[in-house]
């Protein structure tokens, strides 16, 4: 496959049309939305896809009793965290056949539709198409896909259908970016419509796949929509650079869906925001989220380069007390001596008025050829993290979980979280919960840091924040 070059981003957008400006579109959505009875229903394939939005229901069960109270009490929809990506691709499936049977059995107890996004990451690792194909009723007839990675906060934009990663002057195509090289998830496409060929195994050509232009977009909604009920292909990439680009894009969907076609979204975070209709909100401000006091838990659990950078400098946070678990040591038979030691490392950082930082070892353990052995090591340190949390007796005044696996153990094994509520973003694309249903601590603060997202230092700014506000008073 041809390599791609990367380029400089004033060149790369020159030339466009101005983009669309999203608050209108955006509430021309929620009135669509005011008169549509469908549940949006976000399956979340790590935790990391709510922080573009904000008070929205995020569920960690799925069975048909939980989900007919989730239709029946969230107005508009809600997510659901699957963490799939942390499966085999086997046992991701066989996840999403099950939500999906689960989710039509509680539609026909409620008498209300839904429609489903698969939410996934930005920079295009996940289990896909297995987990569209899964979604899909045994007796329906097949929507049609629609790709959308672009996410402004995580700067991934898609332009003449390539898919970019930019740092706000240079553009470097996703294929040539560290992220393709993932472990278990790696591809050599950068053009999203070569990439669902690459992804599909031969089952869809080029042909098969339809791109939505910008310049299509940025004529309005009505022009996407008659775009969009002329396409036949079963696979739809969306090109976006701005916000109002997807607002756009998906308005035009909503029209074309009253006019009878239907869609599986696989999509990144800010599909999700534009397709609920909510406008951007300001970011969190720490002391209006914290309600203890005392010290806090952060986990990094993450090893893509920038939580390794992000982790030197937290290291150097003053109130900090960084304490390292040797992730060889988790994997054999020094692992119960290894979490014994970091639950009383923690305990001393408290016991001292300092918050813990817990880290793996940035050593990366993997089998270069063989992803489901290098998915069953990632379990096994998470599950390390979770044993080490579990293990701890006092409740943290706020917990940083770094990392998609990492947050979503943190946030279902380790706080036992069943419901919570996102607050919105403590910082761009780093959102907040609050528990509502949780067998560990009653309203437990928790910050989703993802993986690889922010600047080197923004980690240590949302733990000094944290601090400085639960510091209120003691």
């Amino acid at each position: 496959m041809k390599e791609m070059e990367r380029r400089p981003l004033a060149d790369l957008l020159a030339g466009l049309p101005p983009p669309p400006d999203e608050v209108p579109l955006l509430a021309a959505i929620r009135a669509q939305l005011a008169t549509d009875r469908r549940a949006v229903v976000v399956l979340d394939d790590d935790p990391t896809g709510t922080q573009t939005v904000y008070d929205l229901s995020v569920y960690t069960r799925w069975d048909v009793e939980s989900l007919t109270r989730a239709f029946r009490s969230d107005s508009t929809g809600f997510y659901l965290l699957t963490n799939s990506r942390s499966m085999t691709e086997h046992d991701a499936v066989a996840l999403n056949r099950e939500i999906a049977a689960h989710l039509r059995a509680a539609s026909a107890q409620t008498g209300r539709p839904f429609t489903v996004i698969s939410r996934s990451d930005s920079t295009l690792r996940g289990h896909f198409p297995a987990e569209t194909d899964a979604l899909i009723g045994p007796e329906e007839s097949p929507p049609q896909i629609v790709l959308a990675p672009f996410f402004a906060e995580g700067k991934r934009i898609t332009v003449g259908d390539v898919h970019w990663v930019h740092d706000g002057e240079v553009a470097v195509p996703v294929g040539e970016t560290e992220f393709a090289k993932d472990a278990t998830f790696g591809f050599a496409a950068s053009n999203l419509r070569d990439w669902a060929v690459e992804k599909s195994g031969g089952r869809w050509t080029r042909d098969d796949v339809a791109a939505l232009s910008l310049a299509t977009i940025r004529q309005g909604a009505d022009a996407v929509a008659a775009w969009l009920l002329a396409a036949a292909q079963p696979v739809i990439v969306l090109n976006s650079a701005e916000d109002g680009d997807m607002a756009a894009a998906v308005l035009g969907m909503l029209k074309a869906e009253a006019a009878g076609r239907r869609y599986l979204c696989r999509t990144a975070a800010a599909f999700v925001r534009a397709r609920f209709g909510l406008p951007r909100q300001p970011l969190l401000r720490a002391v209006e989220m914290v309600r203890g006091s005392g010290p806090g838990l952060i986990v990094v659990g993450s090893h893509v380069p920038r939580s390794t950078a992000q982790l030197e400098q937290a290291r150097a946070v003053e109130h900090a007390r960084a304490i390292e678990v040797p992730a060889g040591a988790l994997l054999d038979d020094r692992r119960d001596a290894a979490i014994r030691s970091a639950i009383d490392a923690v305990n001393a950082a408290w016991s001292d008025g300092a918050d813990a930082l817990l880290f793996t070892s940035r050593t990366l353990l993997q089998r270069a050829t063989d992803d489901a052995a290098n998915l069953q090591i990632g379990r096994r340190i998470s599950s390390a993290l979770v044993a080490i949390v579990r293990g701890l007796a006092r409740e943290p005044a706020w917990v940083i979980a770094k990392g998609g696996i990492t947050s979503s153990d943190m946030a279902t094994a380790a706080l036992g979280i069943r419901h919570a509520t996102v607050l919105g973003a403590l910082l761009p694309g780093v959102p907040v919960w609050r528990a509502v249903d949780s067998d560990r601590w009653p309203d437990v603060l928790l910050v989703i840091f993802p993986g690889n997202v922010g600047t080197e230092d923004d980690l240590a700014r949302a733990m000094r924040a944290l601090h400085t506000a639960a510091s209120r008073g003691q």
